[in-house]
């Protein structure tokens, strides 16, 4: 049998700065997951386990969009040689 995790994460969009003004939503993540989110947040010494997963989150976001940059500009690259 799994058991899930459940958090809430927050992210902050414009100039809000109470908390309740921010999106929230609710993810649900298996036991290893959330070890793995447990152990970065006290690597990484974050107060909340919400603030951990926020940039964890941002962390890949950043790594997806270099990714893409990276795959624009090899086939960028590749049509400027054929030319």
């Amino acid at each position: 049998t799994s058991v899930y995790h459940c958090a809430i994460i927050t992210f902050e969009r414009g100039n809000h700065n109470m908390a309740t003004k921010r999106p929230r939503y609710m993810i649900s993540v298996d036991n290893k997951m959330f070890e793995a989110i447990e152990d970065f947040r006290f690597e990484h010494r974050f107060q909340t386990r919400s603030e951990a997963t926020a940039e964890l989150i941002r962390l890949g976001l950043e790594a997806i969009e270099a990714q893409q940059d990276s795959a624009q500009h090899g086939a960028e690259s590749g049509r400027s040689d054929k030319i």
